[in-house]
This record gives structure tokens, sequence and C-alpha cells, in this order.
């Protein structure tokens, strides 16, 4: 057996289980797959007695105890190295219980008293096969969220979707709209977080399970994520620095967008040698997630954020998308027809952007250049055009993609005897503008540029 299923790697003694109690679900299934993880996830059955044989455990080994549903009788201990769940056994038997479950592979127990399995839906069989076989229709209707998730499962562990359940899940897709929004974003963010996801959230979209909750999203829109991968895994060939920042964590983006990659210090974001894998992580939020999630939304930054919303995305999170919405048409032109992407956007074959516009296009898009880059090439734009803009973005004291003030708004203040108010923003706007054009490099020449902008305003 896998080390997962070993007591010995266990945060606990199994003295501490009764005789009948088993382990269950995710834990045995990727044990039989032999997938490892650093952190343990252990889940238990029991058919009496589990909120208390947790509570017992927590207390004598000083860890956390968590009451996650009374009615049910569902606790959890969190150790440092990861936490086991138990549940009360439902049903009279743990055959009943595992008859309740979800997929078939989902549904093999095993007891770690005896060292045997107990599979009595062939769920093994469905491991060998790499398939995802519902239990039964009734069980997807009891929770439509298994409707999603079938396809997250498939995604994470490799699988197929056996072909009478995946006709149930087209049957049942419109179930999925009563679900918690905040379960059903859970599900489509390990979706957006693969190159493997994204095969499966446009089959998630062929059966109809998306069209709720992204009514916008088209077959263009399916399409124009798998080319965000390959632009992604493009960029990681020919620019493994960008690459680098377009598969970084999301960090708080303030209102005014200007967080900028070249401000982090090596303590918030360690380098790494190369960028890193795409993986299916629904914890992680990166640019490149974003770039996808904004290509399944209208470009009308209004109804976007409105669907985002629904799906309880959060403020910042809604605020990046609604940036790279605003910052891509800057990138790409206007067409009349549409048969690029549900957008009427196509790309430029190449960018002339003068340095006013590559500065004010910087201050607009701030920390999300790397999603709105990543999203104009691929609508087809060559990652030559947009390179001279690439490589600004990673030069920390660029001056147009990062520029650094040579005077403050106190010191214009004080220099200039001036109030408080607008007009001193729009000064220091100006002679950010100017540094970025080179026709100013110091700060008595910053100072000369706002007496004249001042004398013309007086004026």
């Amino acid at each position: 057996m896998s080390s997962a299923l070993s007591p010995k790697t266990w945060p606990f003694s199994l003295e501490w289980l009764p005789h009948s109690a088993c382990l269950v679900g995710g834990t045995v299934r990727d044990a039989l797959l032999k997938r490892e993880s650093e952190y343990l996830d252990l889940d238990f059955v029991l058919p009496a007695g589990a909120v208390e044989t947790a509570q017992a455990i927590a207390r004598y080994y000083k860890a956390g105890f968590v009451l996650l549903d009374a009615e049910r009788q569902i606790a959890r201990v969190v150790f440092e190295q990861g936490t086991a769940d138990f549940a009360q056994q439902v049903g009279a038997t743990l055959v009943a219980d595992l008859e309740r479950r979800d997929f078939t592979v989902n549904a093999i127990a095993y007891n770690p008293h005896t060292d045997q399995l107990l599979d009595p839906l062939q769920g093994y069989a469905d491991l060998q096969k790499h398939q995802l076989r519902m239990v039964s229709p009734e069980n997807l209707r009891e929770d439509p969220l298994r409707l999603l998730r079938a396809y997250r499962q498939a995604a994470q562990l490799g699988f197929t979707v056996e072909a009478q359940t995946r006709s149930v899940i087209r049957e049942l897709a419109t179930l999925l709209q009563r679900i918690a929004a905040e379960r059903v974003q859970s599900e489509l963010n390990y979706l957006l977080s693969s190159t493997r996801g994204t095969t499966w959230l446009t089959m998630a979209w062929q059966d109809g399970l998306l069209h709720d909750w992204f009514p916008a999203a088209t077959a263009p829109s399916l399409a124009l994520v798998a080319a965000i991968d390959q632009a992604a895994m493009m960029l990681q060939d020919i620019m493994p620095a960008f690459a680098w920042e377009l598969l970084s964590r999301i960090r708080h983006v303030p209102k005014n967008h200007h967080v900028k990659s070249g401000s982090r210090s090596d303590a918030d974001t360690p380098r790494l040698a190369k960028p890193p894998e795409l993986s299916v992580s629904g914890s992680v939020r990166s640019w490149l997630t974003m770039a996808k999630l904004t290509s399944l939304l209208p470009l009308e930054t209004t109804e976007a954020e409105s669907q985002l919303r629904r799906l309880k995305y959060s403020r910042t999170e809604i605020q990046i998308v609604s940036t790279i919405l605003r910052c891509l048409p800057q990138l790409c032109a206007a067409k009349d027809v549409d048969t690029v992407t549900h957008w009427n956007l196509q790309p430029f074959a190449q960018l002339d952007l003068s340095l006013r516009s590559q500065y004010e296009f910087f201050q607009a898009a701030g920390a999300t250049f790397p999603a709105v880059a990543v999203l104009t090439i691929a609508l087809g734009t060559p990652p030559d055009a947009i390179a001279p803009l690439m490589d600004r973005f990673l030069t920390p004291d660029d001056p147009v993609a990062h520029p650094t003030p040579l005077l403050t708004g106190q010191d214009l203040m004080t220099a200039l005897n001036l109030p408080a108010g607008p007009r001193i923003g729009q000064l220091l706007a100006a002679i950010q503008l100017a540094k970025a054009e080179a026709t100013i490099t110091t700060p008595a020449e910053a100072l000369q540029l706002a007496a004249e902008l001042t004398r013309q305003f007086e004026h």
C-alpha cells in the first residue's frame, strides 16, 4: 500500500481509531494511483462517535479541532503536516455510505486495522481504466456541484469521464445554477489553473454547465483560453523572465493599479531559476489564470463585473479583470466583423506607440500588464510587436513602465506656494510624462516645468 495509507505516516496513532473505522475518498484513490502529497489529507468514516473521536485526538495531540457539520457529525483535526476529517457513517452499513458518493473511484474504503480494501462499486477497475464513472444519476442530482466536479477531477487525475456519466451530466446541467456561487467558483478556478484544465473547461461549456454562469462565453471564447495557454508556453521558451511574471501569484492591487513588478522586494517574491509550472491549484491566482477568466466574459466592463460579482470573486479580482478589459483595446484594433472572438477586437500586426502613449498605457495597466500581454498575443499579435513593452515591464527602473517621481506633492506646494488640490496631481502627472519622454531628467528641471505650467494655468 502507498505510504498515505500507512498509519506510520499519520500524525496520530492508529490506536485511537475503532476497528470499524475506514479511510475513504480521495485519500484511498490517490494512494492506489500512487499520487503523493507532502500534506496529508485523511478522511475517515466511523459508524459511531466520529466527533468524539476527533475531539479526543485533538485534545491528546494538542491539535486544532473544527466541527464542520454538527448535524451530519463531521469534524476536522488540524495538524502541522495535514488534516484528518472524521465523519459519521451515512446509512446502516459502510457499503450504504459508499453508495451515496459521487464517483466509483471515490467510493473505495480501506480498513487500516485489517489492511483490507472494500470496493463494492468496482472503483478500482475504473482507476485502472483511468475513468470517472458515476455511482448513480440520483447522487449527481442530489448535489449538482458534482456535475462540474467530474470535469475538475478528470483534469486533476488525467482521467476521462465515462460516456454514460457524461450523458447524465448533460441532462442535469441546468441544476448547477442552484449551487452556491462560491462552490462553483472553486471548481472553475481549478480548471482555469492548468493547461489540462482547459480541455475540461471546454467540455464543461459544451455540455451546458457554464451557460448560466458565463452567458457571454462562446466557442471562440474557449478557443481563446486554449490560445492563451499556447501563448504562455511560447513565452516560457522565448522570454522566460516575462513568463515567470505571468505565472506569478497575484497580490493586492490598489485602486490606482500602480503596482509594478520592479517594485517588489526579494522577500515578497523570491526569484526562481525558471517559471513555475502550470498546475491544477484552485488556491493560487496568477496573471495567466486571470487572463483566461477574462476571456470568458463580455468586453463591456460593467457586464463583466456583474458576472464576476455573481460568482463571488473578490473585489481585487474584479478590479484586475476590469483593468485588463479597459487596457486590451489599446493593443488591439476594433473591427466590424466578429471573427476572432466574441469581442469586437483584432490584433495589430505591428504596434507603433509614442512614448506618451506607452506611458499612459502602463499607468492604466500597472501590474496587470502580463495578463494583457498574453491575451494580446493569444488574439494574434506577434510577440515581437509587443516585445519592447515586455522589456520595459521587466526593467525595474524603466522611466515609461515604472516611473519614479522627481518631486513629491509636498515639494511642489512648498516651492511654488501652492495649496493642496487636484492641480498638484496634474502637475505631478505632467512631470512624470516629461521624464518618460526624456525632456527633463532632474528635480530642478521638474520644478521649472511645474512653475511654467502653473503660470499657464493662471493665465
